[in-house]
């Protein structure tokens, strides 16, 4: 057994109730703020695609997900593992990949349909349409002139 393990004290009642409760009270706050960052992430992604120059997007959405990821460090959904038996703390059920390798590999093979010339081809063309007419739309409004 490591020296970590061997300092920390038995598990009891009164630590498992307080485990359980403030894992509750965390669900609920990262519940919040995940309810707020999907519509705020969706706006900060149009911006980013309609206001940046010479066609390179801007960073607000990225801006956002630094926030995002201090706000997941500060809230620590998982913390209470530092009190579970060792035994319990090491398990690992879910396989090596995680979601970013997954929607990477699922990335790929619509790009690889996109080369083929496959139906993404169109939404991507019609995609790209849509976000040019939005800048167009944006420099438009920010010179003074009119739609």
């Amino acid at each position: 057994m490591s020296e970590q393990f061997d300092k920390q004290p038995a598990l009891d009642n009164w630590t498992l109730i307080r485990d359980v409760a403030v894992f509750q009270f965390k669900l609920v706050v990262d519940g919040l703020r995940d309810f707020l960052l999907v519509p705020v992430a969706l706006i900060a992604g149009i911006v980013s695609l309609t206001s940046g120059q010479k066609g390179v997007p801007g960073s607000q959405f990225y801006q956002l997900l630094s926030v995002g990821k201090q706000s997941e460090n500060w809230i620590d959904l998982f913390g209470a593992m530092r009190n579970a038996p060792p035994d319990l703390a090491e398990q690992v059920h879910f396989p090596n990949a995680n979601m970013d390798e997954i929607l990477d590999n699922i990335e790929t093979f619509v790009r690889d349909e996109e080369k083929r010339g496959g139906m993404t081809t169109q939404a991507r063309e019609r995609l790209e349409r849509v976000l040019r007419g939005l800048q167009n739309r944006r420099n438009t409004h920010s010179t003074g002139g009119t739609d």
